[in-house]
C-alpha cells in the first residue's frame, strides 16, 4: 500500500452509529499512523468493536467519512474492506473446526487448475507467509484439534494471505492463557517490524503498556482522549476509560473461615477423549473464604467445574456439601442445593444469547411458583425481578427485553453473575469470572465475590489470572495434571512460585493442604 504523504493509514471522521434506544458511536474522529500499533480502549459496551466494525464494513454508520491512506472510501462490506487492505481479526473466531488449517485459510479464495483447487500451491503460500511473520502453523491440522492461541494464529493467516495491511484485532487476548499472550506480543512486534499497521481494540491496561505505540480512549460511544502511550500510565488511563479513579488492588477483611461447605476426596475423571483429566484430585473449600485455583490451562480446572456442577461424572472418589453426597445429582439439582455456578464460557453455558435479559435472568428457577403457575409462565413477575436485578447489578442494556447476544460481554457477565449471586447459594463456583472484561467491571466482579465470602458463603474461584488470584483468594489450591499438588496462602507467595508449582515443580512444606 503507498503511504500518503500525512503518514495516515486510516482515518475515521465524525463516525455516527445508532442501534435502537442506544448511540453507539457519536462523532467518533479517530486516526491511525503507518506501521503504530495504536490501541483503541474502552470499557465493554464503550463503542469500540462497533467503530471497527464500521471500518470492516460489517456496520453502515449514519454519519461520517472513512479514508484509508488519504483516500475517501465507502466501504459497504467486508469483501470491500479486504480489497483495500483491511483484515479483521475478531473475538470469536469464525472458523470451520472440521476443516484443517489451509482449506480454512483459503475459503472462498481457493487458488484452482482448473476446476480442481491448487492445494500444494495455497500451502506454500501460508507456509512462507507463517514463516516470516513467527506464526508457526501446522496446514494440514484440523482446527478443531489445536489450541485456542493456534486458532487465533490462523485468523491472522487468513488475513496476510488476503493481502491485509492493516489488521484490526478486537479483544485478541481475552481467551487466551497467560503463555498466549505472550506469543502474541511476539507476533504484533513482527507484524509492524513487517510493515504492518495495528488497530488494537482492548481494555487490558497491561498489554497497552506493552505494545501500543498511541491509544485512543472511548467512554460511552465518545472519544475522551487520545495520547501516546510513553505519555501516560496504567492509573491514568484506567480513570479515563471509567471515569473515575480505578483501584487495582483489593480492599478486604481477613477471612473469618467457619465450617466446611464443600469436600472432594480423590476424585478421578475423564476428559471428552476418554483420557484421564483428574487425578486423585482432593480439596475442601469453607464458609467464609474464597479458594483460588491455579493452574495452566488444560490440566483439569473445566473438567473439575463440570463434576461440582453436575455436568460430568467422576469415574471414582467423593463429593459432599455439607457432608451430603453429590456426584450422584444431576445440574438442577445441585443447583437446588444452593450451590451458584459462573461458568466459564458465558456464551456456551451461561446464556441463551437469542433469549431476552429478563429471560435469562430466570433459567435457574422459571419453574419456581414466583414466576410460573400450571406450567404458565408469569412474564409481569419475571420482568419486574429481572428490572431490579438489571439496576442492582448495574447491567447496562437498552431494555430488559433486549436480547443477552446484544449486550456487551461486561454486560452478559455481570448479567450471569446478578443471576447467580441472587440464588443466595451457599457455594459459588466461579470459572474465569473477569475473562475479557475491563478493569471497572473486574473491580465490580471482585467486590461482588468478596460480599458473598463476607456473607459466610464458600467461593471456589479458578482464574487463569495469577494477579486475580493473589488479590482476591485466601487460600490458593495449584493444579497440575489433574491433581492439586499444593496449597498456599496468597500473602506468603509469589507468581514465580506459583509458575514453578503450575509447572509440575516441588515445593516447601507448607505447600500441602493444613
Amino acid at each position: 500500500m503507498k503511504v500518503n504523504k500525512e503518514n495516515i493509514a486510516v482515518e475515521m471522521r465524525g463516525i455516527t452509529k445508532r442501534f435502537p434506544g442506544i448511540v453507539a458511536n457519536d462523532s467518533i474522529s479517530f486516526k491511525v499512523k503507518h506501521g503504530e500499533i495504536h490501541a483503541l480502549l474502552g470499557e465493554n459496551g464503550a463503542g469500540k468493536s462497533t467503530l471497527m466494525n464500521v471500518l470492516f464494513g460489517l456496520y453502515q454508520p449514519e454519519e461520517g467519512e472513512i479514508l484509508i491512506n488519504g483516500n475517501k472510501v465507502e466501504i459497504t462490506n467486508p469483501n470491500m474492506a479486504n480489497e483495500l487492505g483491511i483484515g479483521m481479526v475478531h473475538q470469536h473466531f469464525m472458523l470451520v473446526e472440521p476443516f484443517t488449517v489451509a482449506q480454512n485459510i483459503i475459503l472462498g479464495i481457493e487458488p484452482k487448475n482448473g476446476l480442481i483447487i491448487n492445494q500444494s500451491k495455497a500451502i506454500k503460500k501460508i507456509n512462507e507467509i507463517s514463516e516470516q511473520y513467527g506464526l508457526d502453523v501446522d496446514p494440514y491440522a484440523k482446527v478443531k484439534d489445536i489450541s485456542v492461541g493456534m486458532q487465533q494464529r490462523v485468523e491472522i493467516l487468513k488475513t496476510l494471505y488476503r493481502g491485509a495491511d492493516i489488521l484490526i484485532f478486537d479483544e485478541p487476548s481475552a481467551v487466551l492463557t497467560p503463555q498466549e499472550i505472550v506469543e502474541l506480543m511476539k507476533i504484533f512486534r513482527n507484524l509492524v517490524k513487517e510493515g504492518k499497521t495495528i488497530i488494537l481494540i482492548t481494555h487490558k491496561l497491561k498489554e497497552i503498556m506493552e505494545v501500543a505505540d498511541n491509544v485512543t480512549i472511548i467512554r460511552r460511544g465518545k472519544v475522551v482522549d487520545s495520547v501516546s502511550v510513553e505519555s501516560t500510565n496504567p492509573d491514568e488511563l484506567a480513570a479515563k476509560m471509567v471515569g473515575r479513579k480505578v483501584s487495582f488492588s483489593v480492599d478486604k477483611k481477613p477471612a473469618q473461615i467457619k465450617d466446611k461447605i464443600l469436600s472432594v476426596d480423590k476424585i478421578n475423571a475423564k476428559n471428552n477423549r476418554g483420557l484421564p483429566a483428574l487425578n486423585e484430585l482432593s480439596l475442601q473449600v469453607h464458609a467464609g473464604e474464597i479458594l483460588g485455583i491455579a493452574g495452566v490451562d488444560g490440566n483439569g480446572q473445566s473438567e473439575l467445574i463440570e463434576v461440582l456442577t453436575g455436568l460430568r461424572k467422576v469415574t471414582s472418589g467423593e463429593i459432599t456439601l455439607h457432608g451430603s453426597s453429590l456426584q450422584t445429582l444431576n445440574p438442577r439439582q445441585i443447583s437446588e442445593e444452593k450451590v451458584g455456578h459462573i461458568p466459564e464460557d458465558r456464551h456456551k453455558r451461561g446464556l441463551v444469547l437469542d433469549f431476552s435479559v429478563s429471560e435469562n435472568m430466570v433459567l435457574k428457577n422459571y419453574y419456581h411458583p414466583q414466576f410460573n403457575k400450571n406450567g404458565f409462565l408469569k412474564f409481569d413477575e419475571i420482568d419486574k425481578y429481572s428490572i431490579d436485578l438489571i439496576e442492582q447489578f448495574d447491567v447496562r442494556t437498552p431494555s430488559h427485553k433486549t436480547p443477552a447476544r446484544a449486550l456487551s460481554g461486561g454486560n452478559q457477565q455481570k448479567a450471569i453473575i446478578a443471576r447467580e449471586v441472587d440464588s443466595d447459594p451457599d457455594l459459588l463456583i466461579a470459572g474465569q469470572p473477569t475473562r475479557g472484561l475491563d478493569v471497572g467491571a473486574i473491580e465490580f466482579i471482585h467486590k461482588k465475590l468478596i460480599e458473598q465470602r463476607d456473607k459466610g458463603k464458600a467461593v471456589l474461584l479458578i482464574s487463569l489470572e495469577l494477579d486475580e488470584l493473589l488479590n482476591v483468594s485466601d487460600r490458593i489450591a495449584v493444579i497440575y495434571e489433574g491433581s492439586i499438588v499444593g496449597i498456599v496462602n496468597p500473602k506468603e507467595t509469589n507468581e514465580q512460585e506459583l509458575g514453578l508449582m503450575m509447572s509440575g515443580g516441588k515445593i516447601n512444606q507448607r505447600g500441602k493442604e493444613q
